[in-house]
């Protein structure tokens, strides 16, 4: 039967894009890996490239075609024996993927709003931060964030939000949708693409008293402004004898999303956690997401908050109260075992939990460590677990050398040695820079599988 080649997504935030050329036509050999065609939005343009060989049939979608929705079919490719004849047997277009994609068009088109996504489904235990009986509403993470930082804007005159994107376009992941038109340029401010500048603006600002919100488009960026977190933000309080401050959250997407090779890739969660007068937090829940931005907006300290881009459309529940704030440095045992201790943070969790769900088929409970923050780290309720469990393993998508992985083994020797029946094992991203090729990239992080068989292994199992 003939194949289909499907709209592509730059990242799991993509929803629709333009196709902008062909470079294969109709009747020429496609070969594995060839690139058959170009797709763009308004931030990037990536190539299509062919994962089945045969002949390119037909062509869906015309080059120039405006607001393709993502896998909607744009080409059918014939295997070696087949004809035209055979192309009436591929499967036709479904009608809304075809209604969603528009001619080419002249003027730019309005950014649709994400979809929601669904969630990782896992057993959870009751968080001890929410009252019994609490009301509950469904939210994705990009509205728990956007909802963080509107709370904190009204109850606070200081706090105010800053970066590329931010204002005008409503954020680069819509994180920031609807604050520019309630508050104002004045508190909502559109940057250059200027990270060590506009990141050395809210230094000074927060070191006058305010409290800024820096977002970066991807912490990879930041790279551009650590001079300014290490050296001015992490570093005055304790240079100025405690006398100046430094109250600013540094905020945005941080490790892989989807395709956008080594150098949009990157987790700095053991960059950032390896450094004295930095708070780091890496939720992965929803509500964790919302607690925890607003209490790194009221800290007095500077917080790096890493945020995962995979996330941002994922939905969870989160508690309808007039306040809520989770204390920054506490983690959350989300689901209990006895038989082994699976730590892990942000995006991590989404394996951990898939292991764990996959272990209880085996007869193996695991207990699911989020550790939420890894500076301040909750290492009483990591060591607690581990003497009940006496086996653990860590799961990152960082690399292991030096990573936060490696940092819970050390207290985890250092303060539970003799209640371990195994060594500590880790389960991180591999060790090389983010490959751009899907099937690579999906080779270069962790998976549940690898979760499972960590697991196993330290059970003896």
């Amino acid at each position: 039967m003939p194949i289909q080649v499907l709209m592509p997504a730059l990242s799991p935030t993509m929803e629709k894009g333009n196709l902008a050329k062909w470079l294969k036509k109709e009747g020429e050999t496609i070969k594995s890996g060839d690139v058959i065609a170009e797709i763009e939005t308004d931030k990037a343009t990536m190539e299509v490239e062919a994962t089945d060989e045969g002949t390119l049939g037909k062509i869906l979608i015309p080059e120039g075609t405006a607001d393709v929705a993502v896998n909607t079919p744009i080409a059918t490719i014939l295997a070696d024996g087949e004809s035209a004849a055979d192309l009436a047997k591929a499967p036709a277009p479904a009608a809304q993927k075809a209604a969603e994609s528009a001619p080419p068009a002249s003027a730019k088109a309005e950014v649709p709003a994400p979809k929601v996504a669904p969630a990782p489904q896992a057993v959870a235990e009751p968080d001890p931060e929410v009252p019994a009986g609490t009301e509950m509403i469904t939210q994705t993470i990009r509205e728990a964030l956007r909802d963080a930082m509107a709370e904190e804007m009204r109850r606070d005159a200081d706090v105010f939000v800053m970066g590329e994107e931010v204002a005008e376009y409503q954020g680069a992941y819509k994180v920031t949708q609807g604050l520019l038109q309630e508050f104002g340029a004045k508190r909502v401010i559109d940057t250059p693409i200027t990270e060590h500048g506009f990141a050395g603006v809210g230094v000074g600002a927060a070191m006058t008293g305010l409290k800024p919100i820096v977002e970066f488009m991807t912490f990879n960026f930041a790279m551009q402004a650590i001079d300014q977190i290490i050296n001015s933000a992490a570093k005055t309080l304790y240079m100025s004898g405690g006398q100046m401050g430094c109250s600013i959250v540094f905020r945005g997407p941080n490790g892989a999303a989807a395709r956008v090779a080594a150098q949009h890739s990157q987790d700095y969660s053991a960059w950032y956690s390896n450094v004295p007068g930095l708070k780091v937090v890496a939720p992965f829940s929803a509500a964790d997401y919302k607690g925890l931005l607003k209490a790194a907006i009221r800290d007095p300290n500077p917080v790096i908050f890493l945020e995962n881009e995979v996330l941002y459309g994922h939905t969870g529940e989160v508690p309808k109260l007039d306040d809520f704030v989770i204390p920054i440095g506490k983690a959350r045992i989300v689901r209990s075992g006895s038989h082994v201790s699976i730590i892990s943070w942000s995006n991590g969790m989404t394996y951990a939990l898939k292991a764990a769900d996959e272990l209880a088929k085996e007869g193996i409970e695991a207990e699911v460590i989020d550790l939420r923050t890894l500076r301040p780290m909750d290492t009483e309720t990591i060591i607690n677990s581990v003497k009940k469990t006496g086996r653990a393993v860590t799961v990152e998508e960082g690399w292991a050398q030096s990573g936060v992985g490696a940092e819970i083994a050390a207290r985890i020797m250092e303060n539970a040695f003799d209640y371990l029946d195994a060594p500590v094992t880790r389960v991180s991203g591999k060790d090389v820079p983010m490959p751009y090729a899907a099937n690579l990239e999906k080779l270069a992080l962790p998976s549940a599988a690898e979760v499972v068989e960590a697991a196993k292994a330290v059970c003896y199992r």
